[in-house]
């Protein structure tokens, strides 16, 4: 019989252990080994059943053993520890409370800033996550935690969450859906004054209303808001627009980002007025998924007596970073124009905000654009005034794809910078791992480097003797070998296998043998199968007789993606045969849990994506920091800080005259001659002492030189530095008279530009005029004088600026800087202004120079800013277009 009704019966904790709710409840356990290890003392046995999840233990602890802990003063002093530990830690001041890095004044930074994700990846006891975007944004949040970065991070609770993943006999993948029910998990019902629900509500066509509830997970100092749109007056279809992350068709979607977005402004205006938090200064929207909030806001500023729209949107984005991770077009969600029409008409979502102006923001207005679509990231876009990739090599392919949206500049100009991706080292550093370093730098300085970081080098590592290294990595490798068997026989058993014909898996893996690590989603630029390319010369690589490998895989395919699904089967028939399959083996529902137990256990980090498609790809780092080395293709994170030091680099095929198949095929002879000749032979191969010490030595670089570069903290801290604090100050000084200002001033410089022009450019030596193209020395100045018209602008509207670099063969500029040009006279009586400036010549070589004007204000961050350039007529094919970012 099933029951009716569900509910939850919460354990009622003896006054000496009440301390116990309050650790569990604070997700800073999920990274806290003290904390994690005072539960597990409550009831071993029940912690590994509940997954290491103190609530779920809590909530099977007997009465007895509840009464027997409650006297014993041993566990009440470690708990009284853990409890004041935890509140110094929330309480105490940190690096962002001392002002940052350079320990100056802390009020540039903002009061608070909101963070906005589809999906957060904290804890396997919050399965809110399918893949890195979630687990980054949940390394974001603990990192912002332990720097004291007042955040607030905001989220959907999915009630299914993502898919658990299984396999069928014949290696099919399966999804199951479990329920996940509040109020079993670590969070908390935001409530009103008066002890009811706090909710959100969205106007919906017809006359329809969203309503949802907000839960919060604290995470350390940071308080995680997730909407639930699961409420008893919700009709079917709304109560279901929360139920899968990455659910549904099209307008499912859709309604599940306005949730995210305009729903999601509004919890944190209710979170803010119930709890007293500082309102947020700065909102990040972590992809486009969330890139509703910025219309929301406006709604905000356009209440009476409020701002125009055009007002209201420079308001909004001055305070406003939008992070890309995307590589691709196809990666960003796009909806038909008239869906989104139809939601915010008349009756529906963001009264008194413009249709037609809302469409504009979000439509693909450049050469190739569809203008049918409403493009989530375009939006996003536009409606931020600061924008960051998430690797140096994602910033620059994330420059060249959204290029279109600011014609007439080069990609090397577009306002896109990078941040490049960290990882949250006291969640995913073995506590072996930690204590190795603990012995050395004492815990609180190891705590300090893992979390907070600054130190450019880890240089304790370094006096760590070859022995020590070499028997933690063995252990490591150990205690991987009995999670892979552990998990390869629930999984053989869930597959319909017998205890009887199982006995084979006692012998899967050796603590002994190089051990390589691949596990991701199964998107097919992956390239989960790469590895199958040859499938013999894998084999004797697998089975060698002197130098085996061993490899340990792990993925999941998008429940819709058949030809993912196709990948998985394809890999596990290939480790389900007899002759390898103690060599290689693929374990169902890759996770946080398995994650933990993976990073550290592999010898060989292995990455094959199709480059440059991986955006930054930070499973890497993980397995970095606990002493794993590199196998990767100069993608992401890799390209930026690979050194032979840190493991190795597989060459690419990626030109343009080589056909998908080709390219696999090198790929993969590149990538089995690496481990062959050069991976393989290194870890077997036994110093003067028995250890393979050129291996160790590796080892100790990567901990030494790479690890401290990987750190969230790292991350966190260059957010706050370079973008949350810049746009902090210009939120601040964009109130609405400046705010009405600018978009005045905008306005009137749009209007005008058509007539901008760059008439005439000469170039005079200061010894001689050159005539034609200078040749002059190393050192030498030339000055340029360039006429410009400008129309009905002054030059307090613009910037006239020379650009100079190397010349390619093609005659465009590279590696260049800009030099800006000062007015010298004019207007004549055709209002050309004359502007003249030097430009020096500090390379040799092809050199050349152009001239360009720009708009120019003082609460404009770049040039680049509304999209519009005057150009010289010969390199110029349109005066500024009207595509892109003229919306700005």
């Amino acid at each position: 019989m099933k029951a009716i009704r569900r509910f939850t019966v919460r354990p009622v904790l003896p006054e000496p252990l009440r301390p116990l709710s309050g650790l569990a409840r604070n997700l800073r356990w999920s990274w806290h080994t003290e904390t994690q290890e005072l539960f597990r003392s409550v009831d071993p046995g029940g912690w590994q059943a509940a997954g290491g999840d103190p609530v779920r233990l809590l909530g099977g602890v007997s009465a007895a053993r509840m009464a027997e802990l409650a006297k014993d003063r041993r566990f009440l002093r470690r708990l009284a520890a853990a409890a004041d530990d935890l509140d110094d830690y929330l309480h105490g001041g940190r690096w962002y409370q001392g002002a940052g890095s350079g320990g100056g004044d802390a009020s540039g930074f903002p009061a608070a800033i909101a963070y906005f994700s589809p999906e957060f990846g904290v804890t396997a006891a919050l399965p809110q996550y399918s893949g890195g975007l979630g687990i980054l944004a949940g390394d974001h949040l603990k990192a912002a935690s332990d720097l004291g970065v007042p955040l607030i991070g905001v989220g959907l609770l999915y009630r299914h969450g993502y898919f658990r993943q299984s396999l069928s006999r014949d290696g099919w993948q399966q999804e199951h859906y479990p329920v996940l029910d509040p109020n079993e998990l670590p969070v908390s019902l935001l409530r009103e004054d008066d002890g009811s629900p706090a909710r959100v509500t969205l106007a919906l066509p017809a006359g329809r209303l969203l309503h949802a509830h907000i839960w919060v997970a604290q995470v350390g100092r940071v308080p995680l808001l997730m909407l639930d749109s699961d409420v008893e007056d919700n009709g079917p279809g709304a109560r279901d627009v929360t139920d899968r992350l990455y659910g549904g068709g099209s307008e499912h979607r859709l309604l599940q980002e306005m949730l995210l977005g305009i729903g999601g402004v509004r919890a944190v205006r209710t979170y803010c007025r119930l709890t007293g938090h500082a309102a947020p200064e700065v909102f990040h929207t972590n992809e486009g998924h969330a890139g509703f909030l910025g219309l929301e806001r406006i709604r905000e500023l356009g209440e009476s007596p409020g701002l125009g729209f055009d007002a209201a949107l420079e308001a909004v984005r001055a305070g406003t970073v939008f992070t890309t991770h995307t590589p691709v077009p196809a990666g960003i969600d796009r909806f038909d124009r008239d869906l989104v029409a139809r939601h915010f008409a008349d009756g529906a979502e963001l009264p008194g905000v413009p249709v037609d102006r809302i469409l504009r923001l979000g439509t693909e207005s450049y050469p190739g654009g569809d203008g049918g679509v409403f493009n989530m990231a375009v939006m996003g876009l536009r409606l931020a005034q600061r924008a960051n990739g998430v690797s140096e090599l994602h910033g620059a392919v994330s420059r060249d794809m959204f290029a279109g949206l600011w014609p007439g500049f080069d990609a090397a100009d577009v306002p896109i910078t990078s941040v490049t991706n960290g990882v949250h080292a006291p969640t995913w550093v073995a506590p072996e791992v930690f204590r190795l370093g603990a012995r050395r730098l004492g815990p609180g300085r190891a705590e300090d480097a893992l979390s907070v970081g600054g130190s450019p080098r880890w240089d304790a590592v370094a006096d760590i003797p070859d022995a020590e290294i070499w028997e933690l990595r063995r252990s490591l490798r150990e205690q991987l070998v009995a999670e892979v068997r552990e998990r390869l026989r629930a999984s053989w058993r869930q597959r319909g296998a017998g205890a009887a014909e199982l006995g084979w898996i006692d012998g899967v893996l050796d603590p002994d043998v190089l051990t390589i690590g691949f596990a991701r989603r199964v998107p097919s630029y992956k390239r989960l199968t790469l590895m199958l390319r040859d499938r013999q010369r894998l084999t004797e690589l697998l089975l060698h007789p002197t130098r085996p490998i061993q490899i340990v895989v792990a993925g999941k395919a998008h429940p819709a993606d058949d030809g993912g699904k196709r990948l998985v089967r394809e890999l596990v028939r290939f480790a389900d045969d007899p002759r390898v399959r103690h060599r290689i083996v693929f374990l169902p529902d890759y996770g946080m849990a398995m994650a933990k137990k993976l990073y550290p256990g592999c010898d060989v980090w292995l990455n094959n994506p199709l480059r440059p498609l991986e955006a930054c790809g930070t499973s890497g780092m993980k397995a970095a920091l606990n002493g794993s080395l590199n196998l990767s293709v100069l993608d992401g994170w890799w390209d930026e800080w690979y050194e032979p030091d840190f493991g190795w680099a597989i060459p690419t095929a990626d030109g343009e005259a080589t056909d998908e198949d080709r390219r696999d095929e090198l790929e993969a002879a590149a990538l089995y001659s690496l481990i062959e000749e050069r991976i393989a032979p290194r870890f077997y191969e036994e110093g003067g002492g028995g250890l393979p010490d050129r291996w160790i030595d590796m080892v100790r670089r990567t901990l030494t030189t790479l690890g401290p570069k990987v750190l969230a903290g790292r991350m966190v801290r260059e957010y706050v530095e370079r973008l949350y604090a810049p746009a902090a100050e210009a939120h601040r000084a964009l109130d609405a008279a400046a705010a009405e200002e600018l978009a005045g001033w905008k306005s009137r410089v749009r209007a005008a530009w058509p007539a901008v022009a760059v008439d005439h450019v000469e170039a005079v030596d200061q010894d001689a005029a050159t005539g034609g193209a200078p040749t002059a020395g190393l050192g030498s100045t030339l000055t340029l004088r360039v006429q410009a018209t400008l129309g009905e602008l002054g030059p307090d509207d613009v910037e006239v600026q020379a650009v100079a670099g190397r010349v390619d063969p093609d005659d465009a500029l590279r590696d260049t800087r800009t030099f800006p040009l000062k007015p010298a006279g004019g207007p004549d009586l055709a209002g050309r202004w004359v502007y003249e400036g030097p430009l020096a010549l500090d390379r040799t070589g092809p050199f050349g120079y152009t001239v360009r004007v720009l708009p120019a204000h003082r609460l404009i961050p770049a040039g680049a800013d509304m999209g519009l350039v005057a150009l010289p007529p010969e390199v110029s094919d349109s005066p500024g277009g009207e595509a892109g970012l003229l919306l700005r």
